[in-house]
């Protein structure tokens, strides 16, 4: 739930909120909590006093009223609303350099899936998310925080205008797994599709020495359209997720999850 009148966020539920004062505690405005929270949550509170910042004790219903949900578990912190700042060319740098993996979303879903996908990315090391500006629908809600279970606090948010154009730009940098229902690849090529790439540019290089992982993008559409076809002439290799056949996919913040566990498995 957003306050339009302070321009807050509401973070609730007990893994999110402790991420938040873990992580980013300077985030805080204000607290909200019940009394068995309270021992949790005691180094928070004492901070919020040093700062001059509320923190309050209520009941259930106080709470619900205070984020709009019953999914609360005890706890709700009041930020700043969160800005998704433009992809720029430092970062996408810095992901190369660094080798990252990341997650590129075109259109997809909610802000539940949102919150699912970020969860999977903090679990499973990745560590940025790019959304489109066109995408109305995936947005930093108070339910994007309690979902992703603190993983808000472990990956990088950015946005860019237009999806294809960075892919584009970036497939000379960054290797781009596109995801499709339909290619011949499957989600276990993964790793001699990596192998291959490597061994490309070791050629090209001259050198017999092993290189380092390159950073890698993985693009995920929407369930029932999946990719664009500008977004997949950008893409390295399409894959799949191979199953019985009995429904066309998975939800996306599920193939988010096996698509980045094999990849932290490599």
């Amino acid at each position: 739930m957003r306050n339009r009148l302070t321009d807050e966020l509401a973070v609730c539920g007990f893994n999110a909120v402790t991420a938040l004062c873990e992580y980013h505690p300077e985030n805080i405005n204000r607290l909200f909590l019940r009394e068995d929270r309270l021992r949790s949550f005691t180094g928070i509170c004492k901070g919020l006093a040093e700062r001059k910042r509320p923190y309050k004790l209520c009941d259930d219903e106080e709470l619900e009223r205070i984020c709009k949900s019953v999914h609360h578990q005890g706890v709700v912190a009041m930020i700043l609303a969160p800005v998704i700042q433009p992809l720029s060319r430092e970062d996408l740098d810095f992901w190369v350099r660094e080798g990252k993996t990341g997650v590129v979303l075109c259109s997809v879903g909610n802000d539940h899936n949102l919150g699912a996908i970020i969860r999977a990315a903090a679990f499973f090391d990745a560590s940025f998310i790019v959304i489109s500006e066109e995408d109305t629908e995936a947005r930093l809600t108070t339910s994007a925080y309690r979902i992703a279970e603190g993983g808000m606090e472990h990956v990088v948010m950015r946005k860019v205008s237009r999806p294809a154009a960075f892919l584009k730009d970036a497939s000379g940098k960054i290797v781009i797994l596109g995801t499709d229902v339909r290619t011949r690849l499957r989600i276990r090529d993964i790793e001699s599709i990596l192998r291959d790439r490597a061994g490309a540019k070791d050629g090209a290089a001259g050198t017999g020495s092993r290189p380092r992982r390159p950073g890698i993008a993985l693009v995920l559409g929407n369930e029932e359209t999946g990719l664009p076809g500008a977004v997949k002439d950008n893409c390295a290799a399409l894959l799949r997720i191979p199953g019985t056949g009995n429904i066309e996919s998975l939800n996306v913040s599920q193939a988010a999850a096996l698509f980045l566990h094999e990849l932290f498995e490599l």
